[in-house]
């Protein structure tokens, strides 16, 4: 029996962990102008879906945003990692869309320890320079089309620390960030979703997360079983969140690190349509 047991969970773990579900969600913005539809991807961790992630590619073409958004972990933090599906992926999906890349730890990681990781973060940018991506590190741009602006924070290391999770000051973000623009739709890219009221009291209107890998496991009623921070049952594991009139879209990842899998949870690609609330 436990050999049976076994014998399933890797066999669901495997097909899981190789395998993509598109998910629809159409949400009303305050502020917003226009409609607009975009394409939320998180935590790619150079996965490579098919031959060239065509698969990935063909899905985000049949869904045509008009813009795509990248909450981090594109690559893994390994020396030496060969970050090329990760580059080749967004690089692929820039010829035909706008792609904002907001970062996640694992690059942040790669950027803040030079000592082991030598020259891998200035490697990336210089291959994702100038090919109608745009790299957001603590920084923000306008859609003047939508009357968006979209910011893509990068937290340090000790907010992603393990087991206990870091107290952030309420000036924190305007720090980080500058002061909120409120008369604009602020979309916030923002790897980490545990610090979402404080996303929401910085002033973001939709908060794009990811990280959490949907909890690796899902369990009915439960949700998911345990995040980065090795968090039992963490209270955001994927989904839709609210608080307030502002709402956290936090994908489920396309790939994963460490460990190939994924259990009862297929990655997920977000494809997400925006109306105005009149």
């Amino acid at each position: 029996m436990a050999a049976l047991l076994f014998t399933f969970f890797l066999a669901i773990g495997l097909i899981d962990g190789n395998r993509f579900e598109v998910v629809k969600e159409e949400l009303l913005l305050p502020k917003l102008q226009k409609e607009c539809r975009f394409v939320l991807i998180s935590d790619v961790h150079n996965k490579v879906y098919g031959e060239n992630n065509a698969p990935f590619i063909k899905a985000v073409k049949k869904i045509n945003p008009d813009f795509i958004v990248v909450a981090g972990d594109l690559v893994t933090s390994r020396v030496g990692e060969d970050m090329r599906p990760g580059i080749e992926l967004v690089c692929a999906l820039a010829r035909d869309f706008k792609v904002y890349y907001g970062l996640g730890n694992h690059e942040t990681k790669i950027k803040e320890r030079h000592d082991k990781f030598g020259n891998q973060f200035e490697l990336l940018k210089k291959e994702l320079a100038g090919k109608n991506i745009v790299l957001l590190e603590n920084e923000g741009v306008e859609l003047s089309e939508y009357h968006i602006r979209i910011t893509g924070l990068e937290l340090p290391l000790d907010y992603f620390a393990h087991f206990k999770l870091k107290e952030m000051e309420a000036d924190y973000l305007d720090g980080l960030i500058g002061a909120c623009e409120r008369d604009k739709c602020n979309l916030l890219i923002a790897h980490n979703p545990d610090y979402f009221e404080e996303y929401v009291k910085w002033g973001a209107d939709f908060v794009l997360s990811g990280h959490v890998h949907g909890g690796i496991m899902r369990l009915p009623v439960l949700g998911g079983v345990i995040a980065p921070s090795y968090k039992l049952f963490p209270k955001y594991d994927g989904g839709i969140f609210r608080k307030g009139n502002a709402v956290m879209l936090l994908g489920r990842g396309m790939g994963s690190h460490t460990l190939p899998f994924r259990f009862f949870n297929p990655a997920q690609l977000y494809a997400v349509t925006l109306k105005p609330r009149r």
